[in-house]
């Protein structure tokens, strides 16, 4: 095995994954055929070329915009900058969106953009030229638009690319007063939102704390209920992966082991993540982080550790029919998109595992992003209008208790209660509100029909079912 993490095969696989868990799932929504069709396959797939000036010379650029489904619009998805982005990659990934928005009821409709570039060996300004142009690519194919199709960041791009498209499709749209909508994920002063770049995490622990909360689940697991002590092993320091593990241990988790590219460190007796992060930051890996009990250079033996939960938050295809035997996990919660192959699934739930699928556990992004495309629309910020008149009504209902009472409320307990919602509290109230419920809602699904095998089997079901009401609303014209 090689010394990184597992990189997805060559060959084209992922869309075809996706598409094998959507009619293994669409046998149980009664549908029409040809409605199936349509949800199931991508409606534009705009691939295209553009050069720019790297040195005394030109490179020529791959890039991708897919939109998959047109039953909500907008249709929503993020930018990927990797070495690695194909056509089915990104075909995959905007089939995964549409299916995941509707799962966590976003009204969008799923897209995926990818530049097949290594960000790493560009400079700042390349990757602007790099960012800009295929922003303009897509203005004149009428493929990004506020109403149209909106990015996200991805892997390999971030708050600062998404500035550069908001900035260029803002100059190309004068007098478009909404056209900072046309992208979220973007930096707050430029009217991104408060607790967007953590959303994505916050949510892959929120999934975690349901999934664990229910005592029946756990009982056929050997598990107790609730997240406290919960032994987690995480794949992955990116953004998803840095917050994930570290709302989990805040929730009361342990993280017990850290997955890289670099290798993997292991130590039953917990890992804190923000000294980890600061050790990788200074050296460059998290080998050599001085509270490891075991260290291991080929990252894959890291996945193999004792744990009760995995959490793979990188990329796809690093759970397979190779390793699944060696993972000790009962359950996997798929921080990353398509981490886990269909074989290792049917190999692990045959033998009790639960998998939290990657379209409803790594929703959070969306969610939140959602929140940020309305305050754009809206063009005021959650809470401007309202905390302070929240607070002042509280405030009053406080000062007639005490009167009443003849109480007298500590500064501290005043404090607490007075308090109006902020724009991050409010965001994040949302944000865990829509995972609660959208878990709940999938296994629901799940224990209602016996043949219905896997909870991702059931947030497929779930996902047909409301796209397929949207297209039945919407008729066929002409």
């Amino acid at each position: 095995m090689s010394n990184s993490i597992v990189l997805p095969e060559t060959e084209n696989h992922f869309f075809g994954d996706v598409c094998q868990f959507f009619d293994h799932a669409a046998q149980f929504t009664h549908l029409d055929a040809g409605l199936l069709d349509q949800i199931r396959s991508c409606n534009s797939v705009y691939r295209f070329r553009f050069p720019i000036r790297k040195g005394n010379g030109f490179e020529v650029i791959d890039a991708w915009r897919i939109e998959h489904s047109h039953h909500q619009s907008p249709t929503k998805g993020g930018i990927r900058y990797s070495e690695m982005v194909n056509e089915d990659e990104v075909m995959a990934l905007a089939a995964l969106m549409t299916y995941k928005c509707a799962i966590v009821n976003v009204p969008f409709g799923g897209a995926k953009g990818g530049i097949k570039i290594n960000p790493k060996k560009y400079s700042e300004q390349e990757l602007e030229n790099i960012t800009r142009r295929y922003t303009v690519e897509l203005i004149k194919k009428n493929f990004i638009g506020p109403s149209i199709d909106v990015p996200a960041p991805d892997y390999g791009t971030g708050e600062r690319e998404m500035g550069w498209i908001a900035d260029t499709y803002a100059t190309m749209n004068p007098g478009q007063g909404d056209a900072l909508g046309c992208v979220t994920g973007k930096p707050i002063a430029l009217h991104g939102i408060a607790g967007r770049r953590e959303a994505t995490g916050r949510g892959v622990a929120i999934a975690t704390r349901e999934c664990v909360s229910v005592a029946e689940d756990m009982k056929k697991l050997g598990l107790m209920p609730g997240i406290t002590g919960k032994r987690v092993i995480v794949q992955g320091m990116g953004n998803v992966g840095f917050y994930s593990a570290k709302f989990l241990a805040e929730f009361g988790a342990l993280i017990v082991g850290i997955c890289e590219f670099e290798g993997a460190i292991y130590n039953e007796d917990g890992l804190d993540i923000d000294t980890v992060f600061e050790h990788r930051k200074a050296t460059g890996s998290i080998l050599g982080y001085p509270l490891t009990m075991q260290e291991f250079k080929n990252s894959g033996e890291g996945l193999e550790q004792p744990c009760d939960i995995l959490v793979p938050a990188a990329l796809e295809n690093q759970i397979t029919g190779d390793n699944i035997g060696r993972i000790q996990a009962k359950i996997i919660v798929e921080g990353a998109n398509g981490p886990t192959s269909p074989e290792a699934e049917a190999i692990f739930t045959a033998r009790g595992g639960i998998i939290v699928p990657d379209m409803y556990a790594n929703a959070g992004g969306v969610t939140v992003s959602y929140f940020e495309w309305l305050k754009n629309l809206s063009h005021v910020s959650f809470g401007r209008i309202n905390r302070r008149f929240e607070e002042t009504a509280s405030l009053n209902l406080v000062n007639m208790v005490e009167g009443l009472t003849g109480v007298a409320l500590t500064p501290m307990q005043r404090a607490t209660i007075v308090k109006g919602a902020s724009e991050l509290e409010l965001v994040n109230s949302g944000l865990e509100d829509t995972m609660i419920r959208s878990y709940h809602e999938i296994r629901e699904t799940y224990i209602s029909n016996p043949k219905i095998d896997t909870l991702r089997t059931a947030a497929f079901v779930v996902a047909i079912n409301k796209i397929a009401v949207s297209y039945k609303n919407l008729g066929v014209w002409p």
